[in-house]
C-alpha cells in the first residue's frame, strides 16, 4: 500500500505564526496576574527563563526537524529514536497535552466571549464552556479544511495581535513607573526562590514552538524554514512576555493586578482618558486589549488543533493507534479522521474540566516537559548510533551539553508543578504504556534506532540492558524476516538476490548480518576494542548488500556481530531477530561445522526457522530443477521455487525418482504434488535409478538444482558431508539445499543415514 503524504502548503511566515500563534494566547492575556500574585515582580524572569528552557529545547529540536521532517514531530523523532514504547509515551503525552492545552485556550476564548456577548447556560456547562465549545468547534473545522487555510487565517490572527500588544507596548512606555514595579516590598518581595515556581506556572506560555515541526512534513524548503521558524518564534515571544509583563507590573502594582483579565486593566491605567476632544479612550483600548486576548486565545487554540491531529495522524501511521486515521481527505489533504477524533477530546474535557483552568494548563506543560526531555534524549541516540539517515541541515552548538542540558532543564522544571497535575500527567504516562503493551506493541513494526544499537553490539552492554530491550520490542507482523549471513564477498550478490526474491515475493525485508568469527584465545571485549578493521570489512560487504537488496525494492537492515561460534551464532541471531528464512553459502555451513562440538550442538537442536543453503558465486535461474519425495523441506523447496516464477519468470521442472516398474505411481505422487504446491505449469520428470545419479545426470542441463532435504536433514549432512552431497558438489551449477524444521528425535538426528 502506498504511504499517504501531507501537502506541503506551509511557507516561512506561516510556520512561524503557528509557533508564536500559539504561545501569545492565555499566557500573556491572562497568567500574569496570576503568576505576579504567586511570585511577585521577579515573575518577568520567570517568563524569561521559561523562554531560556523552550530555546535550548527548541535548538535540539531544530536539528532534529531538519534531519527527519515528519508530521508528528516530536512524537516521530522519539518513536524513531527511542523506539514504539517511548514512542507511545510522547505519542500519547503530547497529544493529551496538546488537547488539555486546546481545551484551555478554548476557555479562554470563553471568558473574553463573554464580556461580549451573553450566553446562555445549558445544563451543567456555564455560559464560559459554551463560548469555549463554541471556538473549539469552529477551529476544529478550520483545521479539517486544511493547513493553508489554517496558516492563513493564524497569519491574520498573529499580525493583528502583535499590533494590538505594540499599541499597548507604546502607550505603557509613556505610562511606565519604576516606583510602581517595587512599591509592594521590592523586586522580589517573595524571595527569588520564587522564580522557578513562577517559570513552572507561566510556562504553558510557551508550548507553541514545537508545534512548527509537528507540521514540518508540509513545511516547504524545511531545511531553511524550519529553523528560523523554531528559533525566531521562541525569541520574537521571550522578548514580547518580558516587555509586555514588565509594563504590567510598571502601571499597576502587583498585588492589584487582575487575575482574569490583566492586559485590559493594565490598558485602562496605561492609555489616557481622553486624547484632546476624543474621550473614553481608556476604556475603548481595555476594549481592544480585549478583543486582542479573543484573538491570543484563539490563535493558540487553532495551532493547538492543529498540532494534536498531525500528532495522531502520525501514530495511525505507525500503527500505534489505529490506522484507521491515516486517511487523507481526497480534497483537503488533511488527515480529517485525526482531526474529528481530537476535535471529540477537546470538547470532552472544556465539558468536564473547564471549570478547573489552571489544571488544565499545568497539565499541559508536565506532559510536554516529558516529551521535550525524551526528543533531547532522541538527539543523542540518533548522533551516537550514527543512524545513516540522519542527516540534518541544521545542528545543534556545544553538543552533546545543549541535548543534555534540555533533558535536565525540562525534568527539573517538573518538580516545580503541583502534585496533582503531575499525578494526572504520570497517570497518562502510565496508561500510554499500557496501551503499547496492550495493543501497539502487537500491530506495530518499528523497532527504534536505540534498540538496534543496543542488538548490534550486545557484547558491549550488561545482559540486564539487553534483556530489557528485547522485552519491549514490538511483536508486529511486517511480514517474513529473510536473514542472510554474509561471510564471503564472492557469494554476497548471489545470497542476497535470492533473499530479496524472496523478500519481495512475500511482502517481508531482508536481514544481513556479518558473523565475525573471534578466536577462542581472544575475548569478544578485546576484538571489540579493535573493531576499526572489522568494521571496515563489515561496511564494504553490508553496503554491497544493501546496494543489491535496494534493487529489489526491498527493505535491508545490517548487523555486525562478534561471536566465538559459527553456526550456533547464525541460529542465536535468527531467534534474536525472528527471522523467518535463513539464507546462507554452502562454504560457510562447511566451515562453521569445522569443531566436532559444534556439529554435535547443531546435531542435537531443532533448526530456528527455514534454512536455504546456496552453492553458487552467481544467481541467475531461468531453468530450475526440483527433485522432490514429498514432505515438508520438499515443500520449502517449492515456495522458493514459486517465488522464481513470480520475480523472474524462471522455467520450472520437477522430478521424482522411482525405482524401476514404479513409473505410473511415480507420475501420480508428482501430479499431485504439483497441484498441491501450486507448480501445476512445472514440467513433470519421472526416472528409474538412483537419486543422486540421477540428479547428477539431468542436474547439468539447468540454471539451478533446488533439493529438499531428506529425513536426516540437510545441515548435519553438509556439515559431517554424505555421498550425496558430494555428487551433487561435483555439478557444474548452483545447488540450493532447502531444509524446514520438523520434530526429529536425537536418534534420527545423529544415526539416521537416508
Amino acid at each position: 500500500m502506498t504511504e499517504e503524504e501531507l501537502a506541503k502548503d506551509l511557507g516561512l511566515i506561516s510556520a512561524m505564526t503557528i509557533g508564536i500563534g500559539t504561545m501569545i494566547g492565555a499566557g500573556i492575556f491572562v497568567l500574569p496576574g496570576v503568576a505576579a500574585h504567586a511570585a511577585g515582580p521577579v515573575v518577568v524572569l520567570s517568563f524569561v527563563v521559561g523562554g531560556v528552557i523552550a530555546m535550548v529545547n527548541a535548538l535540539s529540536i531544530s536539528e532534529l526537524g531538519t534531519a527527519m521532517p515528519k508530521a508528528g514531530g516530536g512524537y516521530y523523532y522519539i518513536n524513531k529514536s527511542l523506539g514504539p514504547l517511548f514512542g507511545s509515551i510522547a505519542g500519547m503525552g503530547d497529544w493529551m497535552g496538546l488537547a488539555f492545552a486546546s481545551a484551555f485556550y478554548s476557555i479562554g476564548f470563553g471568558q473574553y466571549l463573554a464580556v461580549f456577548v451573553s450566553l446562555p447556560d445549558l445544563g451543567f456547562l456555564n455560559q464560559i464552556q459554551v463560548g469555549a465549545l463554541i471556538a473549539g468547534v469552529v477551529f476544529v473545522g478550520v483545521n479539517y479544511i486544511g493547513a493553508k487555510e489554517t496558516g492563513g487565517v493564524q497569519t491574520v490572527i498573529v499580525f493583528l495581535l502583535l499590533g494590538i500588544l505594540t499599541l499597548f507596548s507604546i502607550a505603557g512606555f509613556f505610562s511606565f513607573d519604576y516606583a510602581t514595579l517595587t512599591s509592594e516590598g521590592g523586586l522580589a518581595p517573595l524571595g527569588l526562590g520564587q522564580i522557578l515556581p513562577g517559570t513552572a506556572l507561566v510556562f504553558v506560555s510557551f508550548l507553541g514552538y514545537a508545534k512548527i515541526a509537528t507540521v514540518g512534513e508540509e513545511l516547504r524548503n524545511p531545511g531553511r524554514n524550519l529553523p528560523i521558524a523554531l528559533i525566531g518564534s521562541v525569541a520574537i515571544v521571550t522578548v514580547i512576555y518580558a516587555i509586555v509583563v514588565s509594563i504590567m507590573l510598571g502601571v499597576v502594582p502587583w498585588p492589584e493586578l487582575s487575575t482574569d483579565a490583566p492586559v485590559a486593566q493594565a490598558a485602562e491605567v496605561a492609555f489616557p482618558t481622553a486624547i484632546g476632544p476624543i474621550t473614553g479612550v481608556a476604556g475603548a483600548a481595555a476594549g481592544v486589549m480585549t478583543v486582542g486576548a479573543l484573538l491570543a486565545t484563539a490563535s493558540s487554540a487553532n495551532a493547538s488543533i492543529l498540532a494534536s491531529a498531525r500528532i495522531n495522524f502520525a501514530m495511525g501511521r505507525d500503527k500505534i493507534v489505529t490506522d484507521w486515521l491515516n486517511e487523507v481527505h481526497p480534497n483537503f489533504s488533511t488527515p480529517y479522521r485525526s482531526i474529528l477524533v481530537t476535535g471529540v477530546l477537546i470538547v470532552v474535557f472544556i465539558a468536564l474540566l473547564g471549570r478547573e483552568i489552571a489544571v488544565l494548563a499545568k497539565a499541559a506543560s508536565v506532559l510536554h516537559l516529558i516529551v521535550y526531555a525524551l526528543m533531547n534524549v532522541a538527539l543523542i541516540v540518533f548522533r551516537e548510533a550514527e543512524t545513516p539517515e540522519y542527516d540534518p541541515d541544521f545542528t545543534v552548538p556545544l553538543y552533546p551539553y545543549t541535548p543534555i542540558l534540555g533533558t535536565v532543564l525540562s525534568l527539573g522544571l517538573v518538580a516545580f508543578m503541583d502534585n496533582y497535575e503531575i499525578a494526572l500527567a504520570g497517570a497518562f504516562v502510565a496508561g500510554a504504556v499500557v496501551w503499547y503493551f496492550l495493543y501497539a506493541r502487537d500491530n506495530t513494526t518499528q523497532e527504534g534506532v536505540l534498540s538496534d544499537f543496543i542488538s548490534s553490539r550486545e557484547e558491549q552492554f550488561p545482559d540486564q540492558v539487553v534483556d530489557a530491550a528485547n522485552a519491549v520490542a514490538p511483536n508486529g507482523d511486517e511480514g517474513p524476516t529473510i536473514m542472510v549471513p554474509v561471510m564471503n564477498p564472492r557469494t554476497e550478490t548471489a545470497l542476497i538476490t535470492l533473499a530479496s526474491i524472496l523478500a519481495r515475493q512475500q511482502g517481508g525485508r531482508v536481514l544481513a548480518t556479518h558473523i565475525v568469527t573471534v578466536p577462542d584465545q581472544t575475548s569478544l571485549q578485546a576484538a571489540a576494542r579493535n573493531r576499526d578493521q572489522i568494521d571496515a570489512r563489515s561496511s564494504e560487504l553490508l553496503s554491497a548488500a544493501t546496494e543489491d537488496a535496494t534493487q529489489f525494492g526491498v527493505p535491508i537492515e545490517t548487523r555486525t556481530i562478534l561471536s566465538h561460534r559459527g553456526l550456533e551464532e547464525v541460529f542465536d541471531a535468527a531467534r534474536d531477530h525472528d527471522a523467518d528464512t535463513v539464507v546462507m553459502g554452502y562454504g560457510g555451513a562447511r566451515f562453521a561445522g569445522g569443531r566436532a562440538e559444534r556439529a554435535l550442538d547443531e546435531l542435537t537442536h531443532d533448526l530456528p526457522c527455514d534454512f536455504l543453503v546456496l552453492d553458487a558465486e552467481e544467481f541467475d535461474p531461468a531453468e530450475v530443477l526440483l527433485p522432490t519425495t514429498g514432505g515438508r523441506s520438499s515443500e520449502l523447496s517449492a515456495d522458493v521455487a514459486r517465488a522464481l516464477q513470480a520475480a523472474v519468470d524462471s522455467s520450472v521442472s520437477l522430478l521424482h525418482v522411482v525405482d524401476a516398474g514404479e513409473e505410473a505411481a511415480g507420475e501420480k505422487f508428482l501430479t499431485e504434488w504439483a497441484t498441491e504446491n501450486g507448480l501445476e505449469d512445472a514440467e513433470q520428470i519421472v526416472e528409474t535409478g538412483s537419486p543422486s545419479s540421477v540428479i547428477g545426470r539431468l542436474g547439468g542441463e539447468y540454471d539451478l538444482v533446488v533439493l529438499g532435504a531428506t529425513e536426516r536433514g540437510l545441515l548435519s549432512r553438509v556439515i559431517q558431508g554424505s555421498p550425496a552431497l558430494r555428487s551433487l558438489e561435483a555439478l557444474d551449477v548452483p545447488v540450493l539445499l532447502a531444509e524446514r524444521p520438523s520434530a526429529r528425535s536425537l536418534w534420527s538426528r545423529l544415526f539416521r543415514r537416508t
